[in-house]
């Protein structure tokens, strides 16, 4: 589990083609202390440490996530937004993050707003049923609380800070982000289906 506040970015350093993907990823991070096994959101999605060393931890990322993720477009110097998974009596600053992404929304407009950056998405439209205004809203890993809501669209609103700390801040139109709905919207929908 996460919180989708993000402590920092890596830089994709090198990649491999196996029976999945192989990514080596550097960081600020002391990562000589991160277990094997241990679960690192990697811009929203939850990937499994397989080696490690002083800067830097590997990950494999299989076929399914390459399918549904923004992974398969990273390349050899991606920047990518990092969080270690939360621990027992950690803050919770952000949301319940799983890191299980649900699908790729867009950004179709960034608009300057006082220091701030306001970001028009778009999801798909089998989506756009889990975003309400005032609700949560994972992009790239990063928690968001949603602003407003028009059929398949949604704003957002980016302080100075998430724009400078995490790769929100070198988003372009038409990019496509990793989008994780909120846990509980998920979860409601699905009991009152059933």
């Amino acid at each position: 589990m996460f919180t989708g506040i993000i402590t920092a970015i890596g830089q994709i350093e090198e990649l491999k083609e196996t029976a999945d993907r192989w990514l080596k990823i550097t960081t600020p991070w002391a990562c000589d202390r991160i277990d094997i096994g241990a679960s690192i959101a990697c811009s929203g999605v939850c990937l499994t440490v397989v080696e490690r060393a002083d800067n830097w931890f590997a990950v494999e990322v299989s076929a399914e996530s390459l399918s549904r993720t923004t992974i398969g477009g990273w390349q050899k110097g991606s920047q990518i937004n990092l969080e270690r998974a939360l621990r027992l009596g950690d803050e919770l600053g952000g949301h319940i993050v799983s890191g299980h992404v649900d699908g790729l929304a867009s950004i179709e407009a960034i608009t300057p707003v006082g220091d701030s950056h306001k970001l028009d998405i778009r999801v798909p439209e089998d989506l756009s049923k889990f975003i309400a205004e005032k609700g949560s809203v994972t992009l790239d890993g990063v928690s968001l609380t949603v602003n407003e809501v028009e059929g398949s669209c949604f704003a957002v609103n980016i302080i100075d800070h998430t724009w400078t700390h995490t790769t929100l801040g070198h988003a372009t139109i038409g990019q496509q982000l990793n989008l994780e709905i909120d846990m509980l919207a998920r979860y409601v929908s699905r009991l009152i289906s059933n």
